[in-house]
């Protein structure tokens, strides 16, 4: 029994990987796109030596997901954050945002609110009916690095005006 890790793009494109047998062979390993976690691919007479003699037993490579240093996996659906500055979010604009098959542009609507999720449909993992999970993003509202006088000003005026 051996456990392959493979990337969220491997599983969902298809690669080639090396994989060490226990019988000290190194073999080219090709997960078809479209490959879930959990599957079990079979080598036939690659195992173990027999110790009565007799072939090689054989050996069962199985498919796990490495982790990924942008997505969180939840199931088949992936989960991303994303930073929107406060114009932005106040304004509406298009934000870039990565996927396993390319970046894509998510236009976010006037007046979104931080810690808004959006769903990007079929841009997740493989699933078991053929197609794929979604990639979920969750928008964070980040304020300038440097101090905006004009920003605060305008902050406070909101403020008092929501007072009266």
């Amino acid at each position: 029994e051996i456990s392959l890790p493979v990337t969220f793009e491997e599983a969902t494109k298809g690669a080639s990987k090396r994989v060490g047998l226990p019988n000290g062979k190194q073999i080219d390993i090709k997960p078809a796109a479209g490959t879930r976690e959990g599957h079990r691919m079979r080598l036939k007479g690659q195992g173990e030596a027999s110790p009565m003699g007799g072939p090689a037993g054989d050996a069962y490579v199985t498919i796990s997901y490495a982790p990924h240093p942008t997505f969180e996996r939840d199931g088949d659906d992936l989960r991303q954050s994303v930073d929107v500055e406060l114009p932005d979010a106040v304004l509406g604009t298009k934000v870039r945002v990565p996927t396993l098959s390319g970046a894509v542009d998510l236009t976010v609507p006037a007046w979104t609110s931080g810690g808004r999720l959006f769903r990007l449909r079929g841009k997740g993992l493989p699933n078991a009916h053929g197609g794929h999970g979604d990639m979920l993003v969750r928008l964070n509202l980040v304020l300038p690095k440097e101090k905006n006088a004009d920003l605060e000003a305008l902050m406070k005026t909101l403020r008092e005006g929501e007072a009266e």
